[in-house]
Parts: C-alpha cells; structure tokens; sequence
C-alpha cells in the first residue's frame, strides 16, 4: 500500500467537506447531500480497487 493512497482519500474528504459546508451555507442541501455521497462512492469504489489487488496478490503468493 502506497502512502499516496491515504493522501487521496484524505485530500477527497477535506474537499467534500468544504462543498458540503459551502451547499448547506448557500442553503441547497440536497446537492450537499449529493456531493456527500458522491464522494463516498468514490473513496468506497478506490479502496474496493486496492482489496481486488490485494486478494490477487495473495492469489498469486499461495498459487491458489
């Protein structure tokens, strides 16, 4: 695992933040809501992609 995988997550997280406060200040919180969720998706869909390649390393250690 690289460490730049933590500081994407991190960087997303501090950026969905920053708009959700912004949509719920400017009074639209469905579409912080919508943010929110997109960027959940997205951490969930980049750290899905790094357990695929973990299970295939450790298919590949125990020729499984």
């Amino acid at each position: 695992m690289d460490i730049n995988l933590l500081f994407k997550i991190a960087a997303i997280g501090i950026l969905v933040a920053v708009l959700n406060q912004v949509l719920v200040r400017a009074g639209r919180e469905d579409q912080a809501m919508m943010t929110t969720l997109a960027g959940i998706v997205i951490v969930l869909s980049i750290v899905i992609n790094e357990i695929s390649n973990l299970f295939t390393i450790v298919r590949t250690l125990f020729n499984l």
